[in-house]
């Protein structure tokens, strides 16, 4: 499905969020790297994505409807207009934004969100245009087949692999069974051409009972995703039922397993979801989290700030309020992981990294903070 859509208002909003904070708080590595965090921006809501749209401004969108900007020069934040209203419902609301590799100011950018759809709410993903402070161009490039009257499991993470294709997760939408049902866009990881066109090569692009724009399927909920070109690994983590979390490799057609497979447990009870052990068919996760940390997103770290921990990945975690850095082996595989910011206690949502390699993340608590090198 693919609609214009032209936004009826547009309200532009600038204020200055100035930390209330005044300090830097210390932490230490297991590896020696010691590092400050310092509060760049306070008293937002539920910031669920950050993205570098040039050395000094942050753009970030608010779960309950918004996109704004972030100077970090002055602490002065915008909020965008030509945004069209959304479903913010349970876990549903404006989610990710992602630019594309070499994007230059008025190229297109990339948003998935949720939009109510007869009484219900789907994810969507758009792209538009930044001109000035204020969205233009808005257009729905796929409107999924994602119903549910549920609240829960929307996804939504964008990646690009550099060659000029995206990838956008939706969660299972609290359907079980949608997991295994190729019919349906929920329980899926989504794969399109830049202009919302599906690739010929796509998995199940001939089959008659499957939408082509699944790359895979057998999800529960992906809220963190990571394409690593360097080494053509496409990474995602996502959220399993009270225990179960997992990271996966992911890899085209590939069935992931839920609610098949899973190593998670009931919500009301002791009994397991699905099996807990390997079958043919569905593919394993690299790395399994028991009790659940409830990742909400997922970075590639490739910075210059933290050398040691370069080819690692960090995870916010929700439940168990923390960075999770990952460590791999050459071939991919986790050997070792490690909780950072523990003491911090806040609930850890979207992550990004500037230029230089220091890390930003925010918090369920509405900041923004930056991690830096003490030197």
């Amino acid at each position: 499905m693919r609609n214009l859509y032209r936004p009826i208002l547009i309200i532009i909003t600038t204020v200055c969020l100035l930390p209330t904070i005044a300090y830097a708080q210390l932490f230490d590595a297991e590896d020696g790297v010691r590092f400050r965090i310092e509060p760049v921006a306070q008293d937002l809501g539920v910031v669920w994505a950050l993205a570098f749209i040039s050395e000094d401004e942050l753009m970030f969108t608010e779960r309950r409807g918004t996109i704004n900007t972030l100077n970090l020069a002055t602490g002065e934040v915008t909020r965008l207009g030509g945004v069209p209203d959304i479903y913010a419902s349970g876990q549903g609301g404006m989610l990710d934004i992602a630019l594309p590799p070499g994007y230059q100011r008025g190229d297109y950018l990339y948003i998935v969100y949720s939009k109510e759809l007869d009484g219900q709410g789907v994810t969507v993903l758009a792209r538009a245009r930044l001109d000035g402070q204020s969205f233009e161009q808005w257009e729905e490039l796929l409107v999924t087949e994602s119903a549910s009257s549920t609240g829960r499991h929307y996804g939504s993470r964008i990646v690009f692999d550099g060659e000029g294709h995206l990838f956008f997760s939706v969660g299972d939408r609290g359907v079980r069974e949608n997991g295994q049902d190729l019919t349906t866009h929920a329980g899926t990881i989504v794969r399109l051409h830049l202009d919302g066109s599906v690739p010929a090569d796509n998995p199940f692009v001939n089959q008659p009972d499957a939408l082509p724009e699944i790359w895979s399927y057998g999800h529960r909920n992906p809220q963190g995703m990571v394409y690593d070109t360097a080494n053509n690994r496409f990474w995602a983590i996502e959220h399993g039922p009270r225990g179960g979390d997992e990271l996966n490799l992911i890899l085209p057609g590939l069935n992931y397993g839920w609610a098949v497979i899973s190593h998670g447990k009931e919500y009301w009870g002791p009994m397991r979801v699905g099996e807990a052990t390997s079958r043919p068919g569905y593919e394993d996760p690299r790395k399994i989290y028991t009790p659940s940390i409830a990742p909400g997103s997922l970075l590639l770290y490739e910075g210059a700030a933290f050398p040691t921990w370069d080819g690692n990945l960090l995870v916010g975690a929700l439940k168990l309020r923390h960075i999770n850095r990952i460590v791999l082996d050459e071939d991919g595989m986790p050997v070792h992981e490690e909780r950072l910011l523990e003491s911090l206690n806040e609930r850890i949502r979207a992550l990004a990294a500037d230029s230089r390699g220091n890390v930003y993340f925010s918090t369920d608590s509405g900041t923004i903070m930056r991690m830096v090198p003490e030197v």
